[in-house]
């Protein structure tokens, strides 16, 4: 290939790279939004079809993840076991949801999902607001996995919000949770994509996924680094920003 046919290429794919490289460094620091960053620039900035937006994510994230999740173990951001109680239920939560998006429509009840999600955003950034975070150890976690599997599978999105914000809520040390969370969330992507692939094939894989991926995989050590230098209040506060903030977004759209 020469040069002047390898530039409408670059010209073509390079936004789809700026976005996945924008949606992992916030995923990797903050622990969530990829697959809410993703879709929300693909179809309204980029102008991708919602169902090929949605396509192309779930893939690419088995990539991300990896990358991601690696990082988290090298900067020693993960609480081993937290990762061991989540990552079965939230296995088997991601199956079943991929296994029933066919029957069950999962944007019907996302307005309601994002309406508690916004409620969480808003009182972790009254918790960041307060002062001090009191670290404690979180009680409700297999059933949260089990959940945020689920959701992520059917609705388009939402391990990192689900699991995230619920164990920082509970008093989860924000480093370790946003380490654990994105690390476990290889194996939920994994469990997904594996179930999505046997029913569409490789047809997902597009020049938008392959962008979205070299801009994912660039960015994944990022993230990590951000999320063991940022403060803890500091981290509490941009997680509720960012949760209250897309939240609000995806209510908006839906009721609009």
């Amino acid at each position: 290939m020469t040069i002047a046919q390898l530039v409408p290429y670059l010209e073509t794919i390079w936004p789809f790279i700026a976005v996945g490289f924008a949606a992992q460094i916030v995923d990797g620091a903050l622990g969530m939004a990829f697959g809410v960053i993703n879709t929300s620039l693909l179809i309204s900035v980029l102008g991708v079809h919602p169902a090929a937006a949605s396509a192309s994510i779930h893939p690419v994230e088995t990539f991300t993840t990896a990358a991601s999740g690696v990082s988290h173990v090298l900067h020693r951001n993960i609480d081993w076991r937290l990762f061991r109680r989540l990552v079965v239920p939230g296995m088997l939560g991601g199956g079943l949801g991929a296994f029933v998006l066919s029957n069950v429509d999962g944007a019907v009840a996302r307005p309601f999902v994002m309406a508690y999600l916004c409620a969480i955003g808003l009182y972790l950034l009254y918790r960041a607001w307060r002062g001090r975070v009191e670290p404690r150890q979180p009680r409700i976690i297999e059933p949260l996995g089990l959940a945020g599997g689920f959701l992520d599978a059917a609705g388009g999105g939402g391990w990192g919000p689900v699991v995230t914000s619920n164990l920082l809520v509970q008093g989860a040390t924000p480093r370790t949770t946003i380490g654990t969370v994105n690390t476990a969330e290889f194996f939920v992507t994994a469990t997904i994509s594996a179930t999505f692939l046997a029913t569409i094939g490789f047809a997902a894989f597009t020049v938008a996924t392959f962008g979205i991926l070299v801009g994912g995989l660039a960015a994944a050590p990022l993230g990590a680094v951000l999320a063991k230098r940022i403060p803890a209040r500091a981290l509490m506060a941009l997680v509720g920003s960012l949760l209250t903030i897309t939240s609000a977004y995806t209510i908006g759209k839906a009721l609009g």
